[in-house]
């Protein structure tokens, strides 16, 4: 069953001049930051003498680096609406993601190199100088605690360990991430040498971890407050759209104040339903209204599957709204959107809102597996556009999505802007099929809600 979410009878808006992405300048201003952080260390060091001096240097260096790696860490994540909407959620977690790995890293090479040099130089074993550096040096309980925690974090994110857990245990144990940094900012003022005694340098450390919990506070948390404060949101209705996908459509008042544009996404929390414990992104599945919005959900673990169970009435609490897959990425006049499984959401409302000549692909397995299939043949024939499907025929074999087929499909294809969203191995397997078929990467457009 499909339900029509008021779908209005107006023209789709005209394509907003596309914005300079500010990802190069933050790039260059994190890496100056890195260059200003190892400067610290060489400022502050006459000379490195013996195996002694070298194991503790470089593990001085690792260990300013990694201490500012974790104030990044947290800034990336501080839901800061520039980097949210204007470089894409997608990419700035890909930012995180990455970085969190070289942090845990620089952390593990900080303690190793550290302790091995310390035992250097007292001709001690490594063991007994692990035990009196824990248990005799200023802040270092707490920072062993925090270093555990950070370990643990970098353990569970690991692509092999998280397919095995379930995405709360993931969520929960990632919050310990504000713990761990905590724990472990003493002993960077109390035993870094690089910074103990050195007025401006300690400033400026103070400066960027007060800086960090500052976006932090404001946009994770008091931002959030206000806005459901505001607006009020409560389920008005769920409905059944395909196997295992349910459309949510939520009221609240003033909607219209929140900004949000048809393919950004919301981070959801269904409080009273056993759901307001985990914040989960879902993208909004039509445009939004004055008084409503709507999500479709795919059961594809226990909270999206709960989200079927809803009961109008219930109170929700929204973050947002993120994500830059809007029109404001558009270059062209033209626009294929390619979707595969529930990638439809988002990319259902881009196709009611998209100025310009549209074109529509959808992937599924066969025909009951396309969700809000009957309002994308309405859209289609209310703006004139096209609806195209990639059916797995009676056998269950897919069709290739081939750069050929895609430019038997639409033939002037390299003068459209693409809009790609669905699993990640089809949303790669679709980029490199449009850049063989002459798509320039700059007019592919997709945004990943991987986590």
């Amino acid at each position: 069953m499909t339900t029509v979410y008021e779908r209005r009878r107006t023209a789709p808006p005209r394509a907003a001049g596309r914005p300079r992405s500010p990802a190069g300048p933050l790039l260059a201003a994190l890496w100056a930051g890195a260059v200003a952080v190892v400067a610290l260390w060489w400022a502050d060091t006459a000379s490195v003498v013996g195996p002694a001096g070298w194991l503790t240097g470089a593990g001085r260096i690792a260990g300013l680096l990694c201490g500012y790696a974790c104030a990044v860490l947290v800034g990336l994540m501080a839901r800061v609406p520039l980097l949210e909407r204007r470089i894409g959620s997608d990419r700035v977690a890909r930012w995180h993601a990455r970085a969190g790995r070289w942090t845990i890293c620089l952390l593990v090479a900080h303690v190793v190199l550290v302790l091995a040099g310390y035992a250097a130089q007292d001709h001690r074993s490594l063991f007994a100088e692990t035990l009196t550096v824990i248990l005799d040096y200023p802040e270092m309980l707490k920072a062993t605690a925090g270093t555990v925690v950070l370990l643990a974090v970098g353990v569970t994110s690991v692509r092999a360990v998280r397919r095995r857990t379930g995405y709360e245990f993931w969520y929960y144990v990632h919050l310990l991430t504000y713990a761990a940094v905590f724990l472990a900012f003493g002993h960077q003022l109390a035993l870094g040498n690089d910074l103990n005694g050195r007025p401006v340098a300690t400033a400026a450390w103070y400066a960027l971890y007060l800086g960090v919990a500052a976006l932090v506070l404001w946009f994770r948390v008091l931002v959030p407050v206000r806005l459901n404060l505001r607006h009020r949101l409560r389920v008005e209705s769920v409905h059944p759209e395909a196997p295992g996908v349910y459309s949510v459509v939520v009221r609240g008042r003033r909607l219209d104040r929140l900004d949000a544009r048809a393919g950004q996404f919301f981070r959801w929390r269904f409080l009273g339903a056993r759901l307001g414990w985990t914040s989960t992104p879902y993208s909004l599945s039509a445009p939004p209204r004055g008084d409503r919005l709507r999500i479709t959900v795919k059961a594809l673990g226990g909270h999206s599957a709960a989200v079927a169970l809803l009961r109008p009435g219930t109170r929700v609490w929204a973050e947002g709204p993120y994500g830059s897959l809007t029109a404001g990425r558009q270059t062209s006049s033209k626009a294929l959107l390619v979707a595969a499984g529930v990638g439809i959401t988002p990319l259902r409302a881009l196709f009611e809102t998209l100025p310009g000549e549209v074109t529509l692909l959808y992937r599924a397995h066969d025909a009951r597996d396309l969700a809000l299939g009957g309002e994308l043949e309405a859209i289609a024939r209310w703006r004139g556009a096209r609806v195209l499907y990639a059916l797995n025929d009676e056998h269950g074999r897919r069709p290739a999505l081939t750069a050929a087929s895609l430019r038997t499909a639409v033939p002037d294809l390299p003068g459209h802007d693409v809009y790609v969203c669905g699993p990640h191995g089809f949303a790669r397997d679709v980029y490199e099929a449009l850049r063989a078929a002459g798509v320039p990467d700059r007019r592919i457009h997709h945004e990943s809600f991987e986590l």
